[in-house]
């Protein structure tokens, strides 16, 4: 049998934490028929990854011996199954098993009574297992893009009263029970794209719902699939409610007077409800600019020898994002934040990236250097290549972590063992030769964003394909769409978040429009021939909420 020196490494530094994906595990996994009977012995270990690795069908019940697991992480493989005896792992915490081709789940699921987030998205899924209610500190729960068709009926259980996430969108569900209500702390509830005729009224007493998405479903109430389109969770959770009210007054035997009544204040409040719709929907608008507008739109040049480290890559411009009142740059940051801990799976997947477009020196080069010749001045620090920022990073992050007592990988090393074993590292130069970005590590101080930041280069990269890039891209400008369209809806003080840009003022008095426009960039081959452009027809699309795009 082949020796894995990531698996020896592990056993004699006694790590807790052991990552193993890509291309080269891949092949190791294939001639040897699975995964080494060495790394079962590795019984320390907290935090165990086996990911893009098409190979791996099956995981061997010796996975039992791994006790202390407390993040299990297999996605991106071709599991078609997944052994009884993980109900073994009674300190699992996070069980990741997106992306195979699972059918089914093991019973076993439900002995982990620490667990605390389940994805199983992006499998062939036609059930979830029963006893999912013994799992009493699940938090999040993602069963998207499967073939479900219903809730086993003790998920919606008083004893979840942790389950704040559920995801099920693109599946087939028929039906969703009104027994729901009973998921006390339920604040994000995603059934897009099912097959739902109805939303019961009884949603409306989950008390911390505020995210809710029923898009895509053939609703029959045709005012409530409307409203499922165009509304915030707020206004769609007081219509069920007031569905709520008349159904029960109706099973009371309430007089014709009083159902007269609530018709009357339907009435009154339907045309209120449909102005407030047109209003907020013009509120969320994206324009796009298309590069043929512009005479000296910015390009892209990717060279060819990123294709075998970090391939692909989207840009865009955005304008009209306003940073400047109040809280609004940190809660852009915070977002950006969210979105690479959440979509981009802690960067492991793709990489955001964001300049003040003004200081952006065009045209752009997607390019690869050595390590030793990578010089950047990475945000909030001095210039240096790219051998001492890795190095220092690891430092930081051994030091945080001993700091507060973890074994468990931190977000910091997570990153950085993207890079470990290459020769060469990604960047994005600009017209000066000098790096801006330097995926999926950082970004340059040089064009740093400010609340005086007016225009945006929003950038992504991904090792995995250029449609991820492209996902990430869609959220991203969603998200900023929505934070515009938060701060031109309140109040908030230009400059009142420490930094000072001169006299403070209302942010009434300053630029409030929450319109965004998002111009079109070019990416190129070294010939100049067209690699993709962002946003094309087919970004953007309808299936998402609450804004309107126009072309």
């Amino acid at each position: 049998m082949e020796k894995w020196p990531e698996i020896e490494k592990a056993a004699t530094e006694q790590r807790r934490e052991l990552v193993l994906q890509g291309g080269g595990v891949d092949e190791r996994i294939s001639s040897c028929g699975g995964l080494p009977s060495s790394l079962y012995s590795l019984q320390l270990l907290n935090y165990l990854e086996v990911s893009q690795c098409p190979s791996l069908t099956e995981i061997h019940v010796e996975i039992q011996h791994l006790t202390n697991l407390q993040s299990l992480v297999l996605c991106r493989n071709k599991l078609t199954s997944v052994p009884d005896v993980i109900g073994i792992l009674k300190s699992l915490k996070v069980l990741d098993l997106s992306v195979n081709n699972l059918k089914c789940l093991p019973q076993g699921i439900a002995q982990l009574k620490e667990l605390n987030t389940l994805n199983v998205s992006c499998n062939c899924l036609e059930a979830l297992p029963g006893g999912l209610s013994q799992c009493t500190k699940l938090a999040t729960i993602n069963v998207s893009k499967n073939q479900i068709t219903t809730f086993p009926p003790d998920l919606f259980s008083e004893r979840l009263d942790l389950l704040s996430t559920l995801v099920a969108s693109d599946n087939s569900i028929h039906e969703l029970s009104g027994e729901i209500c009973k998921l006390s702390a339920l604040k994000v509830l995603d059934v897009s794209n099912n097959k739902l005729s109805e939303i019961p009224s009884d949603l409306s007493d989950c008390p911390k719902l505020k995210e809710i998405n029923f898009k895509g479903n053939k609703l029959g109430d045709k005012r409530l699939e409307k409203m499922v389109n165009g509304c915030q969770t707020k206004s769609i959770l007081e219509y069920l409610r007031g569905k709520g009210r008349g159904r029960r007054d109706e099973e009371g035997g309430d007089s014709d007077k009083k159902k007269r009544q609530q018709q009357q204040q339907k009435k009154k409040g339907k045309a209120r409800e449909e102005k407030d719709e047109v209003e907020e929907l013009n509120k969320m608008v994206v324009r796009v600019l298309h590069v043929s507008e512009v005479p000296t739109a910015l390009t892209v040049k990717v060279n060819a020898e990123v294709k075998d480290v970090r391939p692909y890559l989207v840009c865009c411009l955005v304008r009209g994002m306003s940073l400047k009142p109040g809280n609004a740059l940190k809660r852009f940051l915070m977002a950006q934040t969210k979105l690479h801990d959440d979509l981009c799976g802690r960067r492991t997947i793709a990489t955001i990236a964001t300049h003040d477009a003004q200081l952006v020196k065009g045209p752009l080069v997607y390019d690869v250097r050595p390590p030793t010749r990578l010089k950047v001045v990475p945000l909030g620090r001095r210039e240096m290549t790219a051998v001492e920022l890795i190095r220092q990073l690891h430092l930081e992050a051994d030091e945080l972590r001993k700091q507060k007592k973890r074994q468990n990988v931190t977000g910091l090393h997570k990153y950085l063992q993207l890079l470990e074993g290459k020769s060469v590292y990604p960047c994005l130069v600009d017209a000066d030769g000098d790096v801006i970005s330097f995926p999926p590590i950082t970004n340059s101080e040089k064009t740093k964003i400010k609340k005086t930041t007016t225009e945006l280069l929003i950038e992504v990269t991904s090792s995995t394909s250029l449609q991820t890039c492209k996902d990430v891209m869609d959220a991203m400008i969603i998200k900023m769409a929505e934070l515009n369209k938060f701060t031109a809806e309140h109040q908030e003080e230009a400059g009142s978040d420490g930094e000072e840009d001169g006299a403070r003022q209302p942010a009434a008095d300053a630029e409030t429009s929450s319109q965004l426009i998002v111009q079109q960039v070019r990416t190129v081959d070294q010939d100049g021939n067209l690699k993709v452009v962002y946003p094309s027809k087919t970004d953007l699309s309808k299936e998402f909420s609450n804004f309107t795009v126009i072309w």
